[in-house]
């Protein structure tokens, strides 16, 4: 008997997001064609808003729509590049929210406590945190460049009722993902989410030879913008990660080739988001990035 085309589909998926009509379009087909570098066995899901253009749907030429759902998905941000394979991270123990934490030594942190103090969690017996005057630690914060997570349509719906609840704070919605997940979030090794400024501010913590995934999330690092002007961006270790996104990106070798054969491998797939609803369900098509 064959099986539905439904039931050939892999549970567990990338997912990365796709809005309005800047460069981004660029830093979602590198990292399409990282993951397929990285030999990933499984799909990357692009979620678009309404507003991305014709011209850069084209570019992603999506192609039929089946529905899927996913047991496990690892997001992914759009500055980010996958050069080593990270399918294991699916094989985690269920029922966990996983991600690496961040750093609080960037002056985009200045507004908070722990900058004003010098406290960071990814060194925190170089600064004590002051219990007395400010009194139990935070809890551990994670960068939401990338994380795995089970999606669930009653999370999704907890997810915008409690949004309803919250007030607007400096990181959105990677402060409210950390208040929300803050019970079940399990650290993973910075090589899952490399933020570049990890480089200069922890570089001790830092291994960068077996470094998997590389969040471009420091300002002038963007590789398809970068300039090398920006302060740090003439560092060494960030010309080579450039250079190393921009070899990706440029590989033609590395294009998602539309056949049969290549339905639940690492072709990416698109799941347009509604302008006012939820998705049951997960759209997707294969594309050719």
């Amino acid at each position: 008997m064959e099986q539905k085309l439904e039931e050939l589909m892999p549970k567990r998926a990338y997912v990365t997001f796709l809005a309005g009509n800047g460069d981004y379009v660029k830093g979602v087909v590198g990292l399409a064609k990282g993951l397929r570098k990285a030999k990933s066995v499984y799909p990357l899901v692009v979620a678009m808003l309404p507003d991305v253009p014709e011209e850069h749907r084209e570019i992603l030429k999506s192609q039929g729509c089946i529905f899927v759902e996913y047991s496990k998905m690892i997001y992914l941000d759009g500055d980010i590049q996958v050069f080593g394979n990270i399918d294991h991270l699916f094989d985690n123990p269920d029922g966990y929210f996983y991600a690496v934490m961040d750093c609080f030594c960037e002056k985009t942190w200045s507004k908070t406590p722990q900058f004003k103090i010098g406290y960071c969690q990814q060194c925190p017996e170089e600064v004590q945190w002051p219990t007395a005057e400010l009194g139990p630690p935070p809890p551990l914060y994670f960068n939401a460049g990338m994380f795995l997570f089970e999606p669930k349509l009653s999370t999704y719906n907890d997810l915008l009722e409690t949004l309803k609840l919250s007030v607007p704070t400096s990181f959105a919605e990677q402060d409210f993902l950390n208040a929300y997940f803050r019970d079940v979030y399990r650290p993973i090794p910075p090589i899952y989410n490399l933020v570049l400024a990890m480089l200069w501010r922890h570089p001790n913590n830092i291994d960068l030879d077996n470094t998997k995934v590389v969040h471009y999330c420091a300002a002038g690092s963007k590789p398809w913008r970068y300039t090398g002007e920006e302060e740090n961006m003439e560092r060494e270790d960030i010309k080579m990660l450039v250079e190393k996104w921009w070899e990706i990106y440029s590989d033609e070798t590395l294009d998602y080739k539309n056949s049969t054969k290549d339905i639940g491998s690492s072709g990416p797939f698109i799941l347009p988001i509604p302008e006012a609803g939820g998705v049951d369900h997960y759209i997707s098509a294969p594309s050719a990035a």
